[in-house]
């Protein structure tokens, strides 16, 4: 069973993302939704509060790896699927 999470989109998740600033929006409402702000989740991540504040504006030369390890800190994974498929 999908878990139901804040998203601006309002629906239940998986959802499809196709640019950062949709990935960063996300992040942040689920760390807010999780109580914690942007210095708990970098230092949870090992990175700088400027990575996770960049992250979250949906900066385009974030470093992948970094992003997806706070994904996962978040609870939450990246799937990769053919566009328009379920």
């Amino acid at each position: 069973m999908e878990e139901k999470l804040p998203h601006r989109n309002g629906g239940d998740f998986p959802i499809a993302v196709s640019r950062m600033e949709d990935i960063g929006s996300l992040i942040q409402q689920v760390r807010k939704s999780q109580g914690m702000t942007q210095l708990d989740i970098a230092g949870l991540g090992g990175v700088g509060n400027r990575f996770i504040v960049d992250l979250e504006k949906g900066k385009k030369t974030v470093q992948m790896q970094k992003a997806m390890d706070i994904l996962a800190l978040l609870g939450l994974e990246v799937v990769i699927r053919k566009k328009g498929k379920s």
